[in-house]
């Protein structure tokens, strides 16, 4: 497949802050790349970087074949891009920011349908709208001109969930005509709902990019258990097996792929109470920031 954006071997210091640190991967062209991590991982300086707002201290950026600094404009015309901080003008309507936009990316013909998908009032000044509907000036204001990238950071903050369902499905049917979308995100059950693939970054640098058809085939257990009196913490020691916390003859474990070591030791304990759960996506993205 043909790579919508290339990113390789990413730094941007500030200083003695490494605020990105040597990170790459690529997304492909068709493709919904989830982009997460905690606050202060390097999400959205990677996002300003792949923009051109600021200049990586090292490293490759390509975007839609091109290089992301030498080729900034034309790539601007190409990417709708959504901010997580964007600021607008206290005093103008929503079609005067709407309007402006297209003084120089062209008209819109989609306008009329996003307005009304998203169920915006035009004539609203901006300082009136509610968060919800800021939020929703700003995915507007990305997709109206039909770019063939986008770039979101943080895109449903703020949306009530019936929104967040119509924009989810607007980038899922964006994606099958050939589009691309790379979006940060903090909610977790969005991504797995929308995404193909996602990048985690934690302290600047990147620790994992998985599928999400496979992360979902990960097995990983939570396992609390209750016996008659207090055990050797090596007695649960088993590929695999980690002892998280024990407290007067109780003990959480978590357990990756095979649960079987585990159950041939909990065989040959005195176990009052067991209780065996499989995690669910969310505590398998944690394990990645965390780790």
């Amino acid at each position: 497949m043909e790579a919508a954006i290339r990113v390789k071997n990413l730094k941007k210091h500030f200083g003695a802050t490494k605020a990105v640190d040597g990170i790459s991967f690529e997304v492909q062209k068709g493709e919904i790349f989830g982009f997460l991590g905690p606050n202060g991982a390097g999400k959205t300086t990677t996002i300003r970087a792949m923009m051109d707002f600021i200049r990586p201290t090292t490293g490759e950026i390509e975007i839609l074949g091109k290089d992301s600094q030498e080729e900034s404009v034309y790539l601007k015309e190409k990417i709708g891009f959504l901010a997580n901080n964007a600021k607008f003008y206290d005093y103008w309507t929503v079609r005067k920011h709407l309007d402006y936009q297209q003084g120089f990316r062209g008209k819109s013909k989609i306008l009329g349908d996003l307005l009304k998908r998203f169920g915006l009032n035009p004539r609203i000044k901006f300082k009136n709208l509610s968060s919800g509907n800021r939020q929703k000036l700003s995915i507007i204001l990305a997709l109206m001109n039909e770019p063939e990238l986008l770039i979101l950071d943080e895109p449903t903050v703020a949306l009530d969930p019936l929104l967040q369902n119509s924009f989810h499905q607007y980038i899922k049917d964006f994606a099958k005509a050939g589009g691309t979308v790379f979006m940060s995100s903090h909610n977790l059950s969005e991504v797995e709902r929308v995404c193909d693939r996602v990048g985690i970054i934690r302290d600047g640098k990147m620790v994992a990019i998985e599928r999400i058809s496979e992360m979902k085939l990960m097995k990983m257990y939570d396992i609390h258990l209750h016996t008659a009196g207090e055990i050797e913490i090596s007695t649960l020691e088993a590929e695999g097996a980690e002892v998280i916390s024990h407290t007067d003859g109780s003990y959480t474990l978590k357990v990756k792929k095979d649960i079987n070591p585990i159950l041939k030791k909990l065989a040959t304990l005195e176990v009052k109470d067991l209780e065996i759960t499989h995690v669910s996506l969310e505590d398998i993205f944690m394990e990645f920031y965390q780790k």
